[in-house]
This record gives structure tokens, C-alpha cells and sequence, in this order.
């Protein structure tokens, strides 16, 4: 079937796409993100919603209940700093970085009209809603994230896959568990988990366990008075949520989680031929997005692809990246960033159509007229009926051929 314009194949990024997803033989990484958890959804009140908002949706979940709150002074002074700042419509994360360096500052003393005790009541207060906001259970077993660990357990490999995420929610574990599928997130015991750093930079598990690396923290990660950190699902006595990191050197114990995390992201990065595959990041984190562009300088064998959703244009940081380093393929819905080279995708008179491709007519085309490539691996729930068909795949090459 010919091809009618030039751009980049869709089919053949596919192809590559599940090629790499194949190997077993080769370091291999998924970095799942907000827009993942977007991806699910349930009905509430009639209307279909996400499971867990995204940060925009979170940041505003968080407005509402702040302004209704015992902090509402607090919260009012901390949004008159950005608006002061000239830094309009902070998100959640924004507002911890900034009442987290304040505190750090603050002593026991007032910063810029806030005490220390009220920004330490703040800090608490976002923690909590955002634990409210974003401790859903996934609703059936067919979601993406089964999808994801079945295929995790699917196929024998010499190398763990490791997860990279920026959700704070659990579920990853809950996917990854009831697929019975192993995995370790750094933490060890069982009446009251630590933090086992050591046991993170060895790395001396099977591969056949799943490596869960939390970037910006979790809902069930609490640190008790003495700074030390651990995995539990309640809060007692003097303990705290650990969400989000600062970036700040504002307290190096509580810091340590964080840095081991975003450490396992250098060292995988550096890994001969190692394959990072992304899916519902946003790339506005500059500081991931300075790791993974370092970590991809720093080893021409690595390669990641990014799916994203949604037309290119709304990636710029992305674009600037994939634009600079032949080792990063940005695809989104209308075009893609692949070997620096920026382009619509490829028009056909038709085309195989999956979960990863499909072609549309184009806009003010006549009928039966050369139709456009769109690639759908930024969608969560396609990515994961992706993976259900690879597996599919490999089954099939396993099944004894009749004599």
C-alpha cells in the first residue's frame, strides 16, 4: 500500500515499540505517571469520572477543602506569596515545595507574615487531603495496571522491569498483587517496614520480582518523630504523611527515600541498552526531566520512548528534549519527535489498524481520500491492550504446533 506524504510510520514505531517490549534479554523500565491513573474510570452520580484526579484536578479538590478549613488563614497567606511572586495558579506540588522551604527557614520563628507552627499545620493538612483524594481501590481486574502486571509475570526475563511512578496512589501494588506478580518498593519487614537503602542500591533480588521505585512518594510511606521512614497504611501518634519531595535540603532523613528513588532512575539509565517506556507524564517536573535527559548524555545505548496524549503541541519540554537527544522518541497522538526529526504522522489510502495505530480521514478530505496516521500508546487504557496483545503473541509462540 503506498504512502502517500512524507512523515514517520506509525505501524513501524509500533513495531519497534513491541519489539522492545519483548526482550527479556535487555534492562527494561516503565515510568507511569499522573494521566495513567486518569485512565481509569468510574461512574458517580451518572456521570463518568477518573478514579484519581489529575494534579489540575487534585489542586483543586485541595483549594476547595483548604478554604473550608481550620488553615484557610494560612492557605490564603501561602497563595498571596505566589500571587506576590508573580507565580499564578500554583499547583499541590508547587505549594509543598514552597511551605516546606518556608518551614526550613522559619526556625520556630515567622516568615513572610506565617509562623513556623501554622506552615507545620499546613504542610499536615495537604497531606491528608491528598490522601483522601487519591486512596482509591481499583474497581475490577481488566484495568490497564492488571494489564501491566500480567504482563510483568507473563514472560521469563534476566533482568527485573522496573517501575518508575509520580503517583502518590497504590495501584501498582494492588495490581501487581493480585496478579501475584513479586516486587520490592525498598522497604522490608512486616509489623513495621523500613527503608533499606542498602538492599536498593544492591539489587541482589530475582529478576522475576518487580522493582516499584515511588518518586515523589506514597500515600502509605509515614515518618515518625525521629525522621525515620516506613511503609504502613495508618498514621499514629506523631507520624506524617511523606509526599512529595522539595528538592530542598531541608531534612536528610526525610529526604532519603527521595533520593534513593530518583538514584534508581540514574543507575537504570545507565545500564547497557537499557529501554524506558513512558506513558501519562507531562514532562512540567523539571527536575525528572533534567535526570532523564542527563541519564540519556550520559549512555548512547539507552532509549526511551514517551506516549503521550493528545496532540504534540502540548508537550514543549518534551519536544525540546526529543529535539536534542536521538536516544528519545517522543510519539503523541498526531505526530512524533524521533531521531531529533519532528513530523506529522505518514497519510495512506488505509492501513492495519490496533490498539497501537489507528487512520482517520482527513479534515475537509473527499471520501475514499489518503487518510492520517494516529498513534494511541499515550492513552493508558490502549497501552495496556497493547501489552494484552503482545501477550497474546508470545503465548502463541510457545503453543506445540500440531504434527
Amino acid at each position: 500500500m503506498a504512502q502517500l506524504s512524507q512523515g514517520h510510520d506509525p505501524i513501524r514505531q509500533a513495531n519497534y515499540l513491541r519489539q522492545a517490549l519483548a526482550q527479556e534479554k535487555r534492562p527494561l523500565g516503565l515510568f507511569l505517571c499522573g494521566g495513567c491513573s486518569l485512565a481509569i474510570r468510574v461512574h458517580v452520580n451518572g456521570a463518568e469520572v477518573p478514579l484519581i484526579p489529575d494534579i489540575a484536578g487534585l489542586t483543586k479538590v485541595l483549594d476547595d477543602r483548604l478554604i473550608k478549613s481550620e488553615q484557610q488563614k494560612s492557605y490564603e497567606i501561602v497563595l498571596g506569596h505566589f500571587k506576590a511572586d508573580k507565580r499564578e495558579e500554583p499547583n499541590v506540588e508547587d505549594l509543598l515545595s514552597h511551605i516546606r522551604s518556608l518551614r526550613q527557614v522559619a526556625g520556630n520563628d515567622i516568615v513572610r507574615g506565617i509562623a513556623a507552627k501554622d506552615l507545620e499545620a499546613l504542610d499536615r493538612a495537604i497531606c491528608g487531603f491528598i490522601v483522601e483524594a487519591v486512596d482509591k481501590t481499583l474497581p475490577d481486574s481488566s484495568t490497564p495496571y492488571h494489564k501491566v502486571a500480567a504482563w510483568i509475570g507473563a514472560i521469563p526475563r534476566s533482568y527485573p522491569v522496573e517501575i518508575f511512578t509520580t503517583n502518590y496512589d497504590l495501584l501498582v501494588e494492588q495490581a501487581l498483587e493480585e496478579n501475584r506478580v513479586p516486587y520490592f518498593d525498598g522497604f522490608v519487614g512486616s509489623r513495621r517496614t523500613f527503608f533499606d537503602s542498602y538492599a536498593v542500591e544492591e539489587d541482589a533480588l530475582p529478576p522475576r520480582w518487580a522493582r516499584l521505585w515511588k518518586l515523589h512518594g506514597s500515600v502509605n510511606w509515614r515518618q515518625d518523630g525521629t525522621g525515620v521512614v516506613s511503609r504502613g497504611e495508618k498514621v499514629v501518634g506523631d507520624e506524617r504523611r511523606v509526599i512529595h519531595p522539595s528538592h530542598l535540603k531541608y531534612d536528610e532523613s526525610r529526604r532519603m527515600p527521595y533520593v534513593a528513588m530518583i538514584d534508581r532512575l540514574r543507575l537504570f539509565l545507565k545500564q547497557p541498552s537499557s529501554v524506558l517506556i513512558g506513558c501519562g507524564y507531562s514532562f512540567r517536573d523539571h527536575h525528572l526531566n533534567a535526570n532523564l535527559t542527563e541519564g540519556l548524555q550520559g549512555n548512547s545505548t539507552a532509549m526511551t520512548f514517551a506516549l503521550v496524549h493528545g496532540r504534540l503541541e502540548k508537550y514543549g519540554n518534551a519536544v525540546k528534549i526529543a529535539s536534542t537527544r536521538a536516544n528519545f522518541s517522543l510519539l503523541a497522538d498526531d505526530g512524533a519527535v524521533i531521531g531529533t526529526k519532528t513530523a506529522r504522522w505518514c497519510e495512506r489510502e488505509g492501513g492495519e489498524e490496533s490498539a497501537a495505530v489507528e487512520w482517520v480521514p482527513k479534515e475537509a478530505a473527499a471520501a475514499g481520500g489518503p487518510k492520517e496516521g494516529r498513534f494511541r500508546l499515550g492513552d493508558f487504557a490502549r497501552f495496556g491492550l497493547f501489552l494484552e496483545e503482545l501477550i497474546g503473541a508470545e503465548r502463541s509462540k510457545e503453543e506445540p504446533k500440531n504434527a
